[in-house]
């Protein structure tokens, strides 16, 4: 219930008069009171006293009758209610008047009544005045009264007259001013108060008034915005639309509706989810439900238009406002992305598919794999993947060109995409690497069919540029998830398997196994275990004696790459040298043990004082290129040592190359006036045609012939006798040395030195020793004079 103004103040008025005045007027009444019953008690003492005095003689004289009289005075003056006389003898008792009627409100007084006797005084009775007292108004006399009505009246003037000018100057322009509110209120019209005064409400009214004027402007400026901000949001050419917390459209802009094709009387009201299409509205409600902490976000989604089109959209949602935030609105922009999701879609499909052949990349492989590791631990089963590289591409790019390597990279691959089941996938890995997925019921023999029959094609020649080329195919297989348990480890097991093959011999299958893994992991170490020494510089050249068979002296030492590692003691060099031929850190091995065996060679001979002794250095095919006469040069210069005294070790699959840069590089080197050694002379390509084209100085028969010179039957021991005795007579009509490779036992010795071998080499003389040992060896004077040359191996044979 709600109260005005004026009831509060007729309330405040009444609360004054409440508190101020009648608290006073009852104080006035008390006083007043007070002051009466006052006069009434003397007033009364007196009669007592007198009509004591009055009644002595009476009661002396036992005159009841003159009692009865004098009680009936009192009595009839108005003032006493009752009298009672009594004398002490109890023979007169006067009471008038007998019985009251009512003693509410009676007070008495009672008196001895003495008589003055000449005796003296004697009490003869007593006297008791009964009288009633004044009430709280009877006790106002005519003056107070008077005045207490004065009072009244002007109190009531006052209190009407300020309910008056309440009404006239205080409720009145306030009625107005609420109208004017109301009306504004309920109506939206600005009203204005008309009330004109120079005090409190007169102000008020006419700030009013100016407040009105101000907001009517205010309003007119706003709805103008209003209407200009709504044409702006019209005509802007972007797809704008507003939700409320509920999902529900609110609005949206003319473009929207152009753009989409729908009426705004069809959509205001529907939730913008039911315009998503089906597939992806799981996905715009996640995006709704999980992204509620910030106040903007921006999500793509499929949007269906009026006429079913599909429209590929970009939302960047907004309620940044503090207004729309508080109310649950948000402002939205919606682009068709449709022409960048294709264009994006046509560049994914061009960076994950290959060029030349059409088929998937590496990128859009690893894509595949692991879609289909996904659905392979969903439906259960395996996955096959099988790693296939070309045998002897490479040829045709070098010779036939890369366009002939290109077309027949694509006759290749039609006829593999021809053997392929179907769901399988096939990618180009790399210039001659693919990769194929298969999922199977058995799924191993499904790909080793697979395998065999790729095989297959490569079995008729292929005809590039009108030349027939024959290729073939290393396969290696891996399956999921017997063999692998991620995608990477799938795809790397299967190029592992194919390694694999490709050092067994190439043109076939291999099935990974945990063999595979061993070496693999073996080949890793190997390779860390190589880096590790060429930082920390743990390779060494240990040497071994080479003697001259017909007096047994020693004429030289062949330095052998030995890798002294911290933990695992000294290392052999048949693994460490194929890994580093293979991988290319021959290179850095070949400085670091040429360096010491040098190093090693100038104190060797500091400490002999042999001066003619010779040292040989061996190099691997890979090792012989423009830098090496410049290194030997340097070399030569740096540890003082005589060109002639340098002897170059090489095998025959070095000649085996036929390469003129080869043949060039050994030429300089000899020119320099190093001599060449040609290695393990007789078991490979031996053709006595390198001897004439290359300046070959020394024959190094391999060490297999010595041994078999022993062997367990004569025909095998008198045809390696033949054959050394042949090689031997060959290489000195070419004027070549020659050196017997692997003696063991005094037989062989003896054996070659018949023959006439030059020089021998084997364990019969010595084993491979470090530069250490064979210093402290020579400081025992347990060494023959030396006449040395050291031999630097980097090969894969173990001396």
């Amino acid at each position: 219930m709600t109260r005005s103004v004026e009831q509060r103040f007729l309330a405040l008025v009444a609360g004054t008069v409440f508190v101020c005045v009648v608290p006073l007027f009852i104080l006035f009444l008390w006083l007043s009171s007070e002051r009466a019953e006052t006069e009434q008690q003397n007033n009364v003492a007196v009669l007592l006293a007198a009509n004591a005095q009055a009644l002595a003689k009476p009661l002396w004289d036992f005159d009841a009758e003159s009692v009865r009289q004098i009680s009936a005075a009192l009595i009839s003056g108005g003032e006493i209610a009752r009298v009672a006389v009594n004398d002490l003898t109890g023979d007169i008792h006067v009471a008038m008047p007998q019985v009251l009627s009512a003693t509410q409100g009676m007070t008495s007084l009672s008196q001895t009544i003495i008589y003055r006797h000449q005796d003296g005084p004697k009490a003869v009775g007593t006297i008791t005045l009964s009288f009633r007292k004044h009430g709280l108004f009877a006790s106002i006399r005519r003056t107070e009264g008077v005045f207490v009505a004065i009072f009244t009246l002007a109190m009531l003037v006052v209190i009407l007259a300020a309910i008056v000018g309440n009404r006239m100057m205080v409720m009145k322009p306030l009625e107005q001013l609420t109208a004017a509110i109301e009306a504004t209120r309920r109506l939206g019209s600005r009203r204005s108060v008309h009330w004109h005064s120079n005090d409190e409400m007169g102000r008020l009214a006419q700030s009013f008034n100016a407040m009105q004027a101000k907001l009517q402007q205010e309003e007119i400026e706003l709805k103008n915005a209003h209407r200009l901000a709504t044409d702006i949001y019209n005509a802007t050419p972007a797809m704008l639309f507003s939700v409320d917390a509920d999902d529900r459209i609110t609005g949206f802009s003319d473009y929207w509706a152009t753009m989409t094709g729908y009426a705004r009387e069809n959509i205001i009201g529907q939730t913008f989810a039911s315009l998503i299409a089906t597939e992806a509205r799981d996905a715009y409600h996640e995006v709704k439900l999980t992204n509620t902490a910030g106040l903007n976000r921006e999500f793509t989604s499929k949007f269906v238009c009026a006429d079913g089109r599909v429209m590929d959209v970009l939302v960047t949602e907004s309620a940044a406002a503090v207004s729309m935030a508080q109310s649950g609105l948000s402002l939205s922009v919606m682009t068709d992305i449709t022409a960048l999701k294709q264009s994006e879609a046509r560049n994914r499909r061009q960076a994950m598919t290959d060029h030349l052949t059409g088929l998937l990349n590496r990128q859009g492989f690893e894509t595949e794999l692991d879609a289909q590791i996904e659905a392979t631990d969903r439906q259960g089963g395996s996955l096959a993947c099988l790693f296939v590289d070309l045998d002897r591409f490479k040829w045709i790019n070098d010779n036939l060109g890369h366009h002939a390597g290109d077309t027949t990279l694509r006759i290749l691959v039609d006829m593999i995409v021809r053997l392929l089941p179907e769901n399988s996938i096939a990618a180009r890995i790399g210039g001659d690497e693919f990769a194929i997925l298969l999922r199977a019921e058995n799924c191993e023999a499904a790909a080793r069919a697979m395998a065999r029959d790729i095989c297959g094609i490569f079995e008729t020649p292929f005809i590039v540029k009108g030349t027939a080329t024959r290729l073939s195919a290393s396969i290696g297989i891996a399956l999921y998830p017997q063999h692998a348990g991620t995608a990477a480890e799938l795809l790397q097991k299967a190029d592992m398997a194919m390694y694999n093959r490709k050092r067994d011999g190439k043109n076939g299958l291999q099935l990974f196994d945990d063999s595979i893994g061993n070496r693999t992991r073996r080949r890793a170490e190997l390779e860390q275990t190589i880096e590790q020494a060429l930082h920390h510089d743990w390779f060494d050249a240990f040497l071994q004696p080479i003697v001259e068979l017909q007096s047994g002296r020693i004429v030289g030492y062949e330095a052998l790459m030995r890798l002294r590692h911290p933990l695992n003691g000294v290392m052999g060099p048949a693994e460490i040298i194929a890994l580093a031929e293979e991988n290319g850190t021959i290179h850095d091995i070949g400085k670091q043990v040429f360096d010491k065996a040098l190093d090693h060679f100038t104190r060797l001979s500091a400490l002999t004082g042999d001066k003619t002794s010779y040292l040989a250095l061996n190099v691997s095919p890979s090792q012989i290129d423009a830098s090496l006469p410049v290194w030997l040069a340097s070399a030569v210069h740096l540890f003082d040592i005589d060109p002639s005294r340098i002897i170059i070790e090489i095998t025959e699959a070095t000649l085996l190359h036929d390469n003129p840069h080869i043949q060039t590089v050994l030429q300089k080197i000899g020119d320099f006036g190093c001599r060449i050694a040609l290695d393990d002379f007789g078991t490979g390509y031996s053709s006595l045609s390198y001897l004439s084209r290359f300046p070959v100085n020394i024959i190094k028969i391999d060490q297999s012939f010595i041994r078999s010179m022993t062997g367990d039957t004569p025909e095998l021991r008198e045809r390696s006798r033949m054959l050394i005795e042949g090689i031997a007579a060959i290489s000195h009509k070419m004027k070549c040395r020659v050196v017997a490779e692997g003696i063991e036992t005094e037989d062989q010795w003896h054996a070659v030195q018949a023959i006439g071998v030059d020089f021998g080499q084997g364990y019969l003389f010595g084993r491979p020793q470090s530069f250490e040992d064979i210093e402290a060896r020579l400081g025992n004077g347990d060494l023959p004079q030396i006449k040395a040359a050291t031999v630097t191996r980097i090969s894969s044979r173990t001396a």
